[in-house]
Protein backbone atom coordinates (compact mmCIF):
# COMPACT_ATOMS: atom_id res chain seq x y z
CA UNK A 1 0.00 0.00 0.00
CA UNK A 2 2.79 2.66 1.14
CA UNK A 3 4.71 1.79 -2.01
CA UNK A 4 1.90 2.66 -4.13
CA UNK A 5 1.08 5.95 -2.09
CA UNK A 6 5.17 6.51 -2.55
CA UNK A 7 5.13 6.37 -6.12
CA UNK A 8 1.71 9.01 -6.41
CA UNK A 9 4.01 11.11 -4.53
CA UNK A 10 6.89 11.20 -6.84
CA UNK A 11 4.82 11.61 -9.62
CA UNK A 12 3.11 14.63 -8.17
CA UNK A 13 5.61 16.37 -6.13
CA UNK A 14 7.98 15.41 -8.38
CA UNK A 15 6.77 17.09 -11.61
CA UNK A 16 7.47 20.58 -12.21
CA UNK A 17 4.32 20.62 -15.06
CA UNK A 18 0.75 21.78 -13.46
CA UNK A 19 -1.41 19.82 -12.59
CA UNK A 20 -3.84 18.56 -15.79
CA UNK A 21 -1.91 15.64 -16.26
CA UNK A 22 -2.64 14.10 -12.61
CA UNK A 23 -5.44 12.14 -11.61
CA UNK A 24 -7.57 12.14 -8.19
CA UNK A 25 -6.32 8.93 -7.52
CA UNK A 26 -2.72 10.13 -7.89
CA UNK A 27 -3.07 13.24 -6.16
CA UNK A 28 -5.07 11.50 -3.35
CA UNK A 29 -2.02 8.85 -2.96
CA UNK A 30 0.22 11.69 -3.18
CA UNK A 31 -1.38 13.73 -0.34
CA UNK A 32 -1.56 10.45 1.92
CA UNK A 33 1.82 9.89 1.69
CA UNK A 34 3.24 13.50 2.71
CA UNK A 35 0.38 13.21 5.83
CA UNK A 36 2.17 10.02 6.99
CA UNK A 37 5.78 11.22 6.48
CA UNK A 38 5.03 14.22 8.05
CA UNK A 39 3.06 12.83 11.10
CA UNK A 40 5.44 10.24 11.67
CA UNK A 41 8.32 12.78 11.72
CA UNK A 42 6.53 14.76 14.00
CA UNK A 43 5.19 12.37 16.62
CA UNK A 44 9.30 10.39 16.25
CA UNK A 45 10.43 14.14 17.44
CA UNK A 46 8.41 14.30 19.91
CA UNK A 47 8.96 10.79 21.23
CA UNK A 48 5.35 10.15 22.43
CA UNK A 49 2.97 7.39 21.82
CA UNK A 50 -0.59 8.02 20.52
CA UNK A 51 -3.93 6.07 20.35
CA UNK A 52 -4.75 4.26 17.07
CA UNK A 53 -7.65 6.79 17.47
CA UNK A 54 -6.00 10.02 17.90
CA UNK A 55 -3.54 9.11 15.06
CA UNK A 56 -6.12 8.43 12.70
CA UNK A 57 -7.56 11.28 13.19
CA UNK A 58 -4.62 13.71 12.91
CA UNK A 59 -3.52 11.75 9.62
CA UNK A 60 -7.14 12.27 8.20
CA UNK A 61 -6.77 16.23 9.14
CA UNK A 62 -3.08 16.27 7.48
CA UNK A 63 -3.83 14.46 4.67
CA UNK A 64 -6.95 16.64 3.72
CA UNK A 65 -4.73 19.70 4.36
CA UNK A 66 -2.54 18.95 1.82
CA UNK A 67 -5.39 18.38 -0.75
CA UNK A 68 -5.97 21.62 -0.13
CA UNK A 69 -2.72 22.83 -0.49
CA UNK A 70 -1.77 20.56 -4.03
CA UNK A 71 -5.17 22.07 -5.31
CA UNK A 72 -3.80 25.44 -4.72
CA UNK A 73 -0.03 24.93 -6.04
CA UNK A 74 -1.24 22.48 -8.78
CA UNK A 75 -3.70 23.86 -10.44
CA UNK A 76 -6.17 21.05 -9.96
CA UNK A 77 -9.41 23.14 -10.89
CA UNK A 78 -10.39 20.01 -13.29
CA UNK A 79 -10.63 17.61 -10.43
CA UNK A 80 -13.41 17.23 -8.18
CA UNK A 81 -11.73 18.49 -4.52
CA UNK A 82 -14.10 16.82 -2.03
CA UNK A 83 -13.85 13.24 -3.97
CA UNK A 84 -9.50 14.04 -3.80
CA UNK A 85 -10.13 14.67 -0.24
CA UNK A 86 -12.33 12.06 0.91
CA UNK A 87 -10.27 9.27 -1.12
CA UNK A 88 -6.83 10.67 0.46
CA UNK A 89 -8.42 10.11 3.94
CA UNK A 90 -9.61 6.73 3.07
CA UNK A 91 -6.05 5.81 1.80
CA UNK A 92 -3.86 7.49 4.48
CA UNK A 93 -6.65 5.32 7.21
CA UNK A 94 -5.94 2.28 5.12
CA UNK A 95 -2.25 2.08 4.93
CA UNK A 96 -2.06 3.04 8.58
CA UNK A 97 -4.29 -0.03 9.49
CA UNK A 98 -2.42 -2.24 7.04
CA UNK A 99 0.70 -0.75 9.07
CA UNK A 100 -0.04 -0.40 12.29
CA UNK A 101 -2.74 -1.95 13.82
CA UNK A 102 -1.67 -4.98 15.19
CA UNK A 103 -0.13 -2.60 17.80
CA UNK A 104 -1.68 -1.56 20.84
CA UNK A 105 -0.91 1.95 20.06
CA UNK A 106 0.95 3.99 17.34
CA UNK A 107 4.60 4.53 19.24
CA UNK A 108 8.00 5.96 17.98
CA UNK A 109 9.79 2.60 18.74
CA UNK A 110 7.99 1.09 15.46
CA UNK A 111 10.09 1.46 12.33
CA UNK A 112 8.58 3.59 9.78
CA UNK A 113 6.14 1.56 7.03
CA UNK A 114 7.38 3.91 4.26
CA UNK A 115 10.79 5.14 3.67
Amino acid sequence: MFESLKNSHNQVYGSSSQGSNLTHEAVAGAASFAATKLFEDRQRKKGIPVSHSTAKKALSALAGSEVDKLFETKGLSHLNKEQTKNEAIEKVKQGYDENYSQEDQWSPDIQPAIW
